[in-house]
């Protein structure tokens, strides 16, 4: 029955670690392709460009903390388990921070993008 557990607990462990590298690696895809896109928003002087970007930002984190989270499953000190506190703590504040942050740029380019509509071309 030991053995049963142990090879149990090893499954879990590799499972775990896989699924939050691969969560870690969607987070960082996404940031980098929101970069990207950002910056040639830029070079087009396009109005939206923050909003994307924090957009980007947030889903971004909002995956680097799913990981974060899957990863509080095989933590076996209370050590590990502060600094994933903290880390999970960072990271939702981060994410609420630039959720708000995304409220009032929507807000700030509603006016613009009314004026945009009612402008014939």
């Amino acid at each position: 029955m030991e053995g049963l557990y142990s090879v149990s607990e090893t499954v879990l462990r590799y499972a775990v670690e896989y699924s939050t590298l691969l969560l870690e690696l969607f987070g960082i895809c996404i940031l980098v392709f929101t970069a990207v896109k950002s910056f040639i928003f830029w070079l087009k002087k396009d109005e939206s460009i923050r909003l994307e970007l924090a957009q980007g930002i947030a889903l971004a984190l909002e995956f680097k903390l799913g990981g974060e989270v899957l990863r509080t499953v095989v933590v076996r000190e209370w050590s590990e388990l502060g600094i994933l506190g903290a880390i999970i703590a960072l990271r939702a504040t981060l994410t609420f921070l630039i959720h708000w942050e995304i409220e009032k740029e929507k807000i700030a380019l509603q006016p613009k993008e009314s004026i945009n509509k009612d402008t014939p071309s």
